[in-house]
């Protein structure tokens, strides 16, 4: 039997209380518990008790890129970061298209303990876009395949993503669109707007609008029943209709202008790494949107992609977009948003928790922290002050735009489940 008491822990910021958590569930919470033969005690003064993080956007690379990221190092990752449970993205190689890779990329992730690893399953061969993927089989499998996606890229063909939607329904399954059309975006490195003119350069730059075709015909799909289809990528565009997000800036006809950041977020956003300029323009670099608080960003998820030094060190054109994030994104969060009154931690509880729990069909994850619950639980010190050394990271690369600046909060990840251990 595995056994521990937390002392004085914030439940979601509250008043201190222990925690006695039993065989990974959540057995007794109370003031002034004692401590039974053999348990082991975790001192918690000053920290938060949240539910364990779930990310619905986590590229581990394996199969085929262990250069950049492995099963076992993106988990250790995650752990370090807070997180209980990431969903694994398909651009892999081979891609995730059959039950066969899914369930191997599943069982690395439970060979490496550290967190659960939800495979997401290609909605396509391939990638291709021309023909299902193995939906079923996928879902039937040892892996029990809920979310698919060809992140990366777009289903634009109308028919395949009806079909692909219908066939999901079956099985309460989700499938997550990159929303981005490929006929605008071919070659284009930004954001058409008047931001990115400001940069030096001569870019080449995506057309206004490449996100809101590919959405558009999502949302007549979303009257399917029982059919979830959340973009992949959010923050800019058509994730939010004009003047309900502030903090977007806008041109004069009022179409949103990249980067959809706070600008209280501003020196968290350092342009100019590693290629990151290009990265951000997509999206994938920039800070929460002033937003974030409110309705319409009811889930985050953090693209942590790895790319190796070689695929960043480049040409702009040429250079890998993204960046890693698991380790760092709970302490963005708490400097840009609860630091500056725009989310409680209840708040956090829910958009990096509960809800990505509840989209990726996670039984287990996001729930709330009471008796009887599973222990998926992380451990936050919002006190902690620190600076930002890739090579200390977990993960096999080291592409973030925060080396060097100092950043709040430290989540630890509480490993009250069997088979579950510390990331660190």
């Amino acid at each position: 039997m595995t056994s521990y008491l937390i002392k004085n822990a914030r439940i979601l910021g509250g008043e201190p209380q222990d925690l006695r958590l039993r065989d990974g569930v959540i057995a007794e919470i109370g003031a002034g518990l004692a401590a039974a033969d053999g348990e082991t005690v975790i001192e918690a003064e000053g920290l938060v008790a949240l539910p364990g993080l779930v990310d619905l956007h986590t590229h581990l690379r394996e199969p085929g890129r262990e250069d950049a990221e492995t099963v076992l190092t993106g988990t250790r990752a995650a752990a370090r970061g807070g997180f209980t449970a990431v969903h694994a993205m398909a651009n892999t190689f081979p891609v995730a298209d059959t039950a066969g890779v899914v369930e191997q990329v599943w069982r690395l992730g439970r060979e490496s303990g550290y967190c659960d690893v939800q495979p997401v399953g290609a909605v396509t061969v391939g990638l291709g876009g021309k023909q299902l993927a193995e939906l079923g089989a996928m879902a039937d499998s040892a892996a029990g395949v809920r979310v698919f996606s060809d992140d990366g890229k777009c289903v634009d063909d109308a028919v395949i993503m009806r079909r692909a939607l219908e066939y999901v329904k079956a099985f309460g399954g989700v499938v997550a669109q990159h929303a981005q059309e490929p006929r605008l975006t071919e070659g284009a490195q930004m954001n058409e707007g008047r931001s990115p003119g400001a940069w030096p350069g001569r870019l080449a730059r995506r057309r206004r609008g490449v996100d809101h075709r590919p959405r558009r015909a999502a949302g007549r799909a979303r009257r399917l029943p029982a059919a979830c289809l959340p973009p992949v990528h959010g923050g800019l565009g058509g994730d939010h209709p004009l003047g309900q997000v502030q903090g977007l800036g806008r041109d004069r006809r009022g179409h949103p202008a990249p980067p959809a950041a706070d600008r209280r977020a501003g020196p968290l956003l350092r342009p100019g790494l590693q290629g990151q300029p290009a990265a951000a323009h997509r999206g994938r670099c920039a800070g929460p949107a002033r937003g974030a608080g409110g309705r319409h960003h009811r889930r985050r998820r953090h693209d942590h992609a790895p790319h190796p030094s070689r695929d960043k060190d480049c040409e702009w054109s040429a250079a890998a977009m993204g960046m890693v994030g698991l380790e760092t994104a709970l302490s963005v969060v708490q400097q840009t948003m609860v630091d500056t009154g725009l989310m409680t931690w209840a708040d956090v509880a829910e958009r990096m928790s509960a809800r990505p729990a509840a989209i990726g069909r996670l039984a287990g994850q996001g729930r709330p922290v009471s008796v009887d619950e599973p222990a998926n639980l992380v451990l936050v010190d919002p006190a902690y002050r620190g600076t930002v050394n890739p090579e200390s990271f977990a993960t096999r690369s080291r592409n973030t735009p925060y080396r060097g600046l100092e950043l709040r909060t430290r989540g630890r990840h509480v490993p009250a489940r069997p088979g579950h251990r510390s990331g660190r």
